[in-house]
């Protein structure tokens, strides 16, 4: 497959240096020749033949500088620099790129890339066959090998602003019209009903199919699970993808379901590298097997499903598991959640948020649910909690153990709330007119249910400060 953008920004570059070029051979510069010579027809016996070549190279290399300067060398350059046949395409043009950095290859590939279209002319005029020639040449630089496998995929309710979107090495996402030599189904709406949607290209150095096509799929989980956790949306891959050997025909391969996508996440050009920092973290730090690899397991599942109600389930077990490790019976998942996701001024509101998901999921259970608007905001907001807390604990930003977490911060608050007013009450005499003990008392309570979303723990930390 062949990427427009890396195609329109080197023709804009090397339409661009040709005239630049060409106005300093119009200006009087010259090119310098050499005089060549070729055996003659007849073999050794006939006569040498001499022609004068001209040194082009010498000419663009004396004058790179300058091209580098040129307002269209940096989109060049920057498309160069995430090409994946970057050093393969070195070496096939006599370049070893060594330990060079990054700006000293896509320099040597630049220099290269003129001197192909530009070789042995005196006139740098742009011959489009020449041009085309040398860029195919260069982008088939991205095949390992005529054994390397590509695969590609759909991908929904996501979008980019750019282009294309270089993640890892042999990792792309893509707009449709970015890539050209897609496979005919890829273009298509999808199963998923999506419309207009993304495709992700993936590059591998496997040579046999099926080992590609496992490791292809385990790399694509991973980075479905990435764009879940890394924004509100719902992102899918759709049912099928498709694979080629080299340049070869494409085959179908079966992904499986992979649900109907919700809302749209939207990556923007700013936003580009702070997502594949994130891939890279999800790719390392994602568990395998504990309570928190479980519950980023049902979150996946509830990405899947095709209602909101049905993702309700998998959302709240999780909960459960992170948060409610002494069972439901305990009544403490709304509370500590609260704890976690919420200012202390919102704690109450979002406890009894989590009330009203824990009644609508019996009402699910039961087949008794009335579907509207608000109920699967309710479903949605509760998928939204947990996201959060998976894509914290995954960054390091919350402690893993987080039912623990969220009785240190209820507990924290309570003693800075409760302690000073029951000093008061303890100490000072009452006064009179003022309120009274029962009253104040009242107040206390009032105030520790806020704070710990539960009328038992309220009771216990009163016990303790008071």
């Amino acid at each position: 497959m062949r990427s427009r953008q890396l195609q329109v920004a080197l023709v804009e570059f090397v339409e661009a240096a040709a005239a630049q070029l060409g106005g300093d051979v119009r200006a009087g510069a010259e090119v310098a020749f050499e005089l060549d010579s070729r055996g003659g027809r007849g073999g050794s016996r006939a006569g040498a033949l001499y022609c004068y070549r001209a040194l082009t190279g010498e000419f663009i290399a004396e004058r790179l500088a300058a091209l580098e300067r040129l307002p269209s060398h940096a989109q060049a350059a920057a498309a160069l620099a995430g090409f994946e046949g970057l050093e393969r395409y070195l070496r096939s043009v006599g370049i070893d790129p060594g330990r060079a950095g990054t700006q000293a290859r896509v320099r040597g590939a630049i220099k290269a890339l003129l001197d192909d279209v530009f070789s042995e002319q005196s006139d740098f005029a742009v011959r489009p066959e020449r041009l085309q020639a040398a860029l195919e040449r260069l982008e088939q630089s991205a095949f390992a090998s005529a054994e390397a496998v590509t695969l590609v995929a759909t991908l929904h309710g996501l979008a980019i602003t750019s282009p294309e979107l270089a993640l890892t090495k042999g990792l792309t996402i893509a707009q449709l019209h970015a890539l050209e030599g897609l496979p005919d189904g890829a273009g298509a709406g999808g199963e998923s009903g999506a419309g207009e949607h993304l495709v992700v290209v993936l590059a591998t150095e496997d040579a046999d199919l099926g080992v590609a096509a496992r490791r292809g799929r385990e790399l694509l989980e991973e980075l479905l699970r990435a764009l879940r956790l890394f924004g509100d949306g719902r992102v899918t891959l759709g049912e099928l993808a498709w694979a080629r050997i080299g340049t070869g025909a494409w085959s179908p391969l079966a992904l499986g379901a992979g649900g109907r996508p919700r809302g749209m996440l939207v990556v923007t050009a700013e936003q580009e590298d702070e997502l594949r920092a994130f891939c890279n973290l999800v790719a390392r730090r994602a568990p395998h097997s504990n309570e928190l690899a479980w519950a980023l397991r049902r979150f996946e599942l509830g990405c899947e499903r095709d209602s909101a109600f049905e993702a309700l389930s998998d959302n709240l077990l999780a909960l459960r598991a992170l948060l409610e490790p002494e069972g439901p019976a305990s009544g403490l998942l709304a509370g500590r959640l609260a704890a976690l996701c919420a200012t202390p001024e919102h704690r109450l509101a979002l406890t009894e948020r989590t009330i009203e998901a824990l009644a609508l999921e019996r009402a699910v259970v039961a087949g008794t649910v009335v579907e509207h608007a608000g109920a699967i905001t309710l479903a949605a907001e509760t998928g939204e909690h947990l996201r959060a807390l998976l894509r914290d604990v995954i960054c390091g930003h919350l402690d893993a153990n987080l039912a623990s977490l969220a009785e240190e911060i209820l507990l924290a608050p309570a003693e800075e709330i409760l302690l000073a007013p029951a000093e008061e009450i303890l100490l000072a005499p009452e006064q009179p007119g003022g309120p009274a003990l029962e009253q104040i008392g009242a107040e206390l309570l009032a105030s520790a249910e806020q704070v710990a979303g539960d009328p038992r723990q309220a009771e216990e930390i009163l016990d303790v400060f008071i």
